[in-house]
């Protein structure tokens, strides 16, 4: 397999600095981050840092070597972009955009070079569209803040080689990320079909009358919300019993949501601009103390869920 010494990541905003600082804590690679603006990336890697600096996760000296190994450059045809052996993709959720800069990347990369896109819900198939050598792409979902939450989803396209696929999956674990590997390339991948499909039924729950927004997510977060982390679907059906799993779907399922449209009340808030936090509008209404409180509260929570602090 192809020894990665550097990894180029195009596009240095939220999740192209979380990704860097995932990658940082390997000691033998060095990270470019390429971006068409201006961007502090040392900065931005930093304040996310210090959050872990102040539950005492790292030292002020871990940090500054981390910070060490990432570098940023405007100039996407530089020496130090050309050499690398890896590149992950974090540019806009725009097809022709990723197709673009990936068959760029093909003129100017090493042929065994390999190549990831970040997409929530993009093709890779479809992204690796304009390639030459397609077998080397495939995708990278990682989640939001990607510095946190442990998932990535390496998502095999129609034409991904199982050995890219796999040295992908095996230098994510290297560097301490939760990987699994998405067999087919489907839309939404595997977390996010099951999370919208949750989200399809709580709106439809809000929009049918059976309870407000307030409630339907108290009524996750004190009830099963608890447990999944670690009473996860599959394992759950095989401890109440795949009989009884079959009774309950059997009486359920024909009851349930089953929509393959945007829910007409979300299409209504689309619509009225009430687009939730960017508003302060949106199911629920919300104060910008609110706002900060809710983002506060999440990072707070994902960093005693994933170290213990």
């Amino acid at each position: 397999m192809k020894e990665i010494k550097k990894l180029l990541i195009c596009g240095g905003g939220m999740m192209g600095k979380g990704i860097a600082q995932i990658f940082s804590i390997k000691k033998d690679l060095k990270i470019i981050i390429y971006d068409k603006f201006d961007v502090d990336v040392h900065n931005g890697i930093r304040a996310n840092m210090t959050q872990l600096k102040e539950k005492g996760i790292v030292t002020e000296e871990e940090i500054t070597d981390r910070l060490s190994r990432i570098s940023f450059t405007k100039d996407f045809y530089s020496d130090i972009v050309k050499d690398s052996d890896m590149v992950i993709e974090c540019v806009l959720e725009i097809m022709e955009l990723k197709q673009d800069l990936f068959a760029e990347l093909e003129n100017i990369l090493a042929e065994d070079a390999i190549f990831c896109t970040n997409t929530s819900v993009m093709s890779p198939t479809e992204i690796s569209k304009k390639l030459k050598h397609k077998e080397r792409l495939v995708g990278t979902h990682f989640w939001n803040p990607a510095f946190l939450i442990p998932l990535v989803e390496v998502v095999k396209s129609d034409y991904s080689k199982d050995e890219v696929v796999q040295q992908v999956y095996n230098i994510l674990i290297e560097v301490g990320k939760k990987a699994v590997i998405c067999k087919k390339d489907v839309p939404g991948f595997i977390a996010n079909r099951m999370q919208h499909a949750l989200w399809r039924e709580a709106i439809y729950i809000v929009e049918a009358g059976i309870a407000d927004a307030k409630t339907v997510d108290d009524a996750v977060k004190y009830s099963f919300g608890l447990r999944l982390p670690q009473l996860a679907p599959m394992e759950n059906a095989d401890m109440v019993g795949t009989d009884l799993t079959y009774n309950i779907h059997n009486y359920v399922l024909r009851n349930l949501c089953n929509s393959t449209e945007p829910s007409p009340l979300l299409k209504e808030l689309y619509e009225k601009g009430d687009l939730g936090f960017k508003t302060g509008k949106g199911f629920e209404t919300w104060t910008k103390e609110e706002i900060e409180k809710s983002k506060s509260d999440l990072i707070e929570y994902l960093i005693k869920m994933v170290y213990g602090k």
